[in-house]
């Protein structure tokens, strides 16, 4: 991957919805190579989907918790349930795997405090194997972004 591909990436991540045409202008391509690196990009797993950035609250879900998830025991099988049915799980967004003091963290979305409650209870306390569950609910969102930073960025702080 170059920094024509990386530019290519960069404009998708402001904007999935360009055009071809308006895609290869912003990165100084006639339209056939830069459709040809945009399904390159995409064979190669890089790029792995278009989505819709939504509107929480006016959807209906305005509520984000942040849940710390430890298990009892890091066995194979433990681990391997959790994760399963983790995946099963609509309300959560992002399950990480972590270090320290939790095993996972998950960003989990609802409509309220009482589905979120129901959401705990009957959902996410029913998985085998876990031992602790930490909530922690978010006030607002103070920056959210979808696009990655430049490489150069990090290459200057070296």
């Amino acid at each position: 991957m170059d920094a024509t591909d990386r530019k290519i990436i960069r404009e998708l991540q402001a904007n999935a919805r360009l055009t071809n045409q308006e895609l290869s202008e912003r990165v100084n391509l006639s339209p056939s190579p830069c459709l040809r690196r945009l399904r390159n990009l995409e064979r190669a797993g890089i790029i792995l989907g278009y989505t819709a950035i939504v509107d929480q609250e006016r959807y209906g879900l305005p509520i984000n918790v942040f849940l710390s998830v430890r298990l009892e025991k890091q066995t194979r099988d433990v681990i391997r349930t959790f994760e399963a049915r983790i995946q099963e799980i609509d309300e959560v967004l992002e399950c990480y795997t972590m270090t320290g003091a939790s095993d996972y963290l998950l960003h989990v979305v609802s409509d309220g405090l009482k589905s979120y409650e129901r959401f705990v209870k009957e959902t996410l306390a029913t998985i085998p194997g876990i031992s602790t569950i930490e909530s922690a609910f978010t006030f607002g969102i103070v920056k959210r972004r979808s696009s990655f930073p430049r490489l150069a960025h990090f290459e200057q702080r070296r």
